[in-house]
């Protein structure tokens, strides 16, 4: 049988639990897959998840200098086959549009990608539509092959609007996360059938059920355990949170634990010392998975204060949140991007208006002193999201699709 070949940034990654679930979720129901990845790992740590998946990897040259002459010898064979002249005119168009080295080294990862492609493999499918689907295509046109995408979040929103049309009109189909996502990418494209939703979700059998008898911390003796899973990046929201903690009354107990790295994490430590908040914070750094969710589970309250970046970049419909909820941990976030088609605010959890630290102030006290409301919130919150946010329904989607181009 052919193989699918999936294209991702880098590979493994601790912040792509939900890629990792995926091909492993296809692989359950009979799809091989090759994993094509733009760079090799950074991260300290692999999931089980990453341990479970059989996929062969090709680590494509994350820039030119890593192996000028594994991408000469592409170059040449790309320049040979009949495909060229159609795909260099792409690449040439696109290069007209944003001229610099970037968009080159896109074009030669995909000259490596097409001239090292395994005969068996006939069909390329990437995630993120920004620079793994540039690759993508032009590797698929310069190898004759149809192509498809999966698209997230900041790849969406950080992207030029000609770039996503370009790539929306060339894809033979996509599939995106979240209601939010669909609207915006079918508005772009010429044939917005080709944009379906599908929620990626979560296989919910590698955590635990709620606890019977949560705890009923109230910040008045015991610290209440707020915690946080994230990179520390600006579209998180850190800062306000920081910014909340401090508006807290002297009077109240709690002690809060991000895991999570990222390049502002000692920006925010900094941050944390000066608002004198140092020792009632715990930064864990990056955490394999099975230390994400011991932490959560002896927590009380999981705070998630996404907002967007000043470039435009936002979060989808994040993971963690998920995971939180199908322990029965009450979440506090924002209503912001596509957390409101997961949380119902006052039922399943509590959302505050982004990047509004007085607000998310208000809410944390108000959690932190009512251990009953946290605890009901967070059983309804279970129930909701394993009920409605599953990912066997995505995948056998994706399944069907993929079984007839194998």
């Amino acid at each position: 049988m052919s193989r699918i070949a999936v294209v991702v940034k880098g590979y493994p990654r601790l912040s792509e639990t939900f890629i990792a679930q995926e091909i492993l979720g296809l692989e359950q129901r009979g799809i091989p897959i090759l994993i094509v990845a733009l760079r090799k790992p950074y991260d300290p740590y692999i999931h089980d998840l990453h341990r479970k998946i059989s996929a062969d990897v090709m680590y494509l040259p994350e820039y030119v200098k890593d192996d000028p002459a594994r991408v000469a010898r592409a170059k040449r064979w790309a320049e040979e086959q009949p495909t060229y002249e159609k795909a260099k005119a792409l690449f040439d168009k696109d290069f007209a549009q944003e001229s610099n080295a970037g968009r080159q080294r896109r074009w030669a990862q995909g000259c490596v990608f097409a001239h090292e492609l395994p005969e068996d493999i006939s069909w390329i499918h990437t995630h993120y539509l920004h620079t793994p689907c540039s690759v993508s295509r032009y590797a698929a046109h310069l190898a004759g092959k149809s192509w498809s995408f999966s698209a997230h979040a900041k790849d969406i929103w950080t992207s030029e609007e000609w770039d996503l049309r370009t790539k929306l009109d060339d894809a033979a189909w996509g599939v995106t996360c979240t209601k939010v996502n669909v609207d915006h990418l079918k508005s772009l494209s010429q044939n917005p059938e080709k944009v379906e939703l599908v929620y990626h979700g979560l296989d919910f059998s590698g955590f635990p059920d709620p606890a019977d008898n949560p705890p009923r911390r109230d910040g008045t003796a015991d610290p209440v355990r707020l915690v946080s899973v994230g990179r520390a990046v600006e579209k998180k929201g850190y800062d306000d949170l920081l910014a909340a903690l401090k508006s807290l009354p002297e009077t109240l107990n709690w002690h809060f634990t991000h895991i999570g790295g990222g390049e502002l994490s000692d920006t925010l430590k900094a941050q944390a010392d000066a608002l004198g908040l140092g020792e009632r914070i715990t930064w864990r750094g990056a955490q394999p998975r099975e230390e994400v969710i011991k932490t959560c589970q002896m927590s009380d309250l999981f705070v998630l204060p996404s907002k967007l970046a000043k470039s435009g970049d936002r979060d989808g419909l994040p993971n963690v949140l998920m995971e939180a909820q199908s322990m029965g941990i009450c979440c506090l976030s924002t209503s912001v991007s596509a957390i409101p088609e997961l949380i119902i605010s006052g039922e399943t959890g509590m959302l505050v208006p982004p990047a509004d630290p007085k607000a998310l102030g208000a809410a944390l006290q108000k959690l932190i002193e009512a251990p009953e409301e946290r605890n009901k919130m967070g059983k309804s919150a279970a129930h909701h999201v394993r009920h409605h946010f599953a990912s066997a329904p995505g995948l056998d989607q994706l399944t069907e699709k993929f079984k007839k181009v194998l």
